[in-house]
């Protein structure tokens, strides 16, 4: 155990193990005063108990962002100097924190449109940035429209090229561990910063766009295609192929 909580504080205490507990990190908790043990290297605190508290090392917990300079201490390091959560985009994206080229945590995010989780890495990781690989034409607007909605258009993101950042898994499509080895690769690699809303500047469709869609649709569901019509949309990015899909089904239903 390389971390103590040692705190008077309920409130420190419920933070600080909380966090401890998601990053699987064991600790020890102790009360103000008690020995702490040989093998602890950081002590996390509150502000009431920092200068009660006599150890060399401490971070004061304040709230859950705590996390990244003690993951730095116990690397003997100081704060991250970048951290980025890249993203893999498509239907179901993938999604990676990689912190000065160290990778904190990885997600398989359910949509597109599923982008609560990283609003919630951003608030985790202050000072972290969004980077984005280029492909998955679709998939991609979706999610930059939803974030737009949330963190406005003109907010920047990294866009990186993402070729050959996904890799074969033992010679088969396992798609799941490839969308987040991908977001890995982008999260390592370097990329131009852009708008959020210079990205939306989306082109009308082509024919052949419209019918790889409607092909996609027949895959996907088994045996419906959609309408030319909700397959603009798809490609415009305001629908998912899924919606475009249920859609189509209504009105099968209603006629």
């Amino acid at each position: 155990m390389r971390v103590a909580i040692v705190t008077s504080d309920a409130r420190v205490y419920y933070t600080a193990t909380k966090v401890l507990k998601e990053y699987g990190i064991p600790f020890h908790s102790l009360q103000v005063g008690e020995e702490i043990p040989f093998d602890v290297e950081v002590v996390l605190t509150g502000e009431r108990d920092y200068g009660r508290v006599r150890f060399p090392v401490k971070v004061v917990v304040r709230d859950e962002n705590f996390i990244d300079e003690l993951l730095a201490k116990l690397e003997g390091r100081e704060r991250f100097k970048r951290i980025y959560i890249a993203i893999d985009p498509g239907e179901r994206p993938g999604l990676s924190v990689v912190a000065d080229n160290r990778v904190l945590e990885v997600h398989h995010l359910k949509s597109p449109r599923d982008v609560g989780i990283i609003l919630d890495l951003l608030d985790k990781y202050p000072g972290a940035k969004i980077k984005i690989g280029h492909g998955a034409k679709r998939q991609r607007v979706l999610m930059l429209k939803a974030l737009a909605d949330v963190l406005g258009y003109d907010y920047p993101l990294i866009v990186v090229n993402e070729s050959r950042t996904t890799p074969k898994v033992g010679g088969i499509e396992v798609s799941q561990v490839q969308d987040i080895v991908a977001a890995i690769n982008i999260g390592l690699r370097e990329g131009k910063e852009v708008p959020i809303g210079e990205l939306l500047d989306v082109k009308e469709p082509t024919k052949r766009e419209i019918e790889d869609i409607k092909r996609r649709s027949r895959e996907l569901s088994g045996n419906i295609t959609i309408s030319s019509r909700l397959a603009r949309e798809v490609a415009l990015g305001n629908l998912t192929l899924d919606e475009a899909i249920d859609r189509q089904k209504r009105r099968r239903r209603s006629r």
